[in-house]
């Protein structure tokens, strides 16, 4: 799983990173298996910095 940086997701349009967060719901579900904490962790902040542009963006 690739490590988004916030600079390429504000890049994104909303309906990207509606796909993305999709995407990372489903990997952390599969990954929940795993029983790996590093992906795990990796997953969340990707989604944390999603949902926190996305709450950005609607503010405005």
């Amino acid at each position: 799983m690739a490590v988004y940086k916030i600079a390429e997701l504000r890049k994104m349009t909303d309906a990207e990173l509606g796909r993305k967060m999709d995407e990372l719901n489903l990997a952390l579900l599969e990954g929940g298996m795993e029983n790996n904490p590093k992906k795990s962790r990796e997953v969340r902040k990707a989604m944390a910095r999603i949902s926190t542009l996305t709450n950005e963006r609607k503010k405005k």
